[in-house]
């Protein structure tokens, strides 16, 4: 896990927040007991989460695909391509909705603005390190190199994050 206290605190209360402001509909489904809370959350996030990522069209529409996300310090990042549509629409409109699905049981929302980030920043080290450890043992040491040929992430600072834990004997 690499978040501080002090991101499990925000983490926590960005969770609760979101919950609290929930539609009815929502709050009937996820009960108190099918909630995540942060500390769980981070420790069922470790290493690469497929999410479904919707950017936002220049017409409003909502197009999505699939990204590699990595939860690292309470936030979600992805990757692609400086040229891809996703960062094109990024650009213009960088507001990001993204649900890390893997089964019935288990579910991660979030809503939020995607805030490009540049992995060779010194200020990015910590998330340059989770990067390497997870794709290195997967790719190999060339990976590194794929990363500094211009790769571009984002990060999404989210307004609201839902999560949802059901144990398979109940669903």
């Amino acid at each position: 896990m690499h978040e501080t206290p002090d991101d499990l605190t925000a983490l926590q209360a960005l969770l609760d927040g979101s919950f609290e402001r929930a539609g009815e509909h929502f709050r009937r489904i996820t009960t108190d007991d099918r909630r995540v809370d942060g500390v769980q959350l981070c420790d069922r996030l470790q290493g690469m989460r497929l999410l479904v990522l919707a950017t936002v069209t220049k017409y409003g529409h909502p197009l999505n695909g699939p990204v590699d996300g990595i939860f690292f310090r309470g936030h979600f990042y992805f990757g692609s391509a400086p040229d891809s549509v996703r960062f094109r629409h990024i650009a213009t409109r960088p507001w990001v909705s993204a649900t890390h699905l893997p089964a019935e049981e288990f579910a991660v929302t979030v809503h939020g603005m995607a805030v490009p980030i540049d992995v060779r920043d010194p200020a990015e080290t910590g998330f340059r390190n989770a990067l390497l450890g997870v794709y290195v043992p997967r790719y190999g040491e060339q990976w590194e190199q794929f990363l500094d040929s211009g790769v571009q992430y984002a990060r999404i600072d989210a307004d609201r994050m839902f999560t949802f834990y059901m144990p398979p004997s109940e669903a």
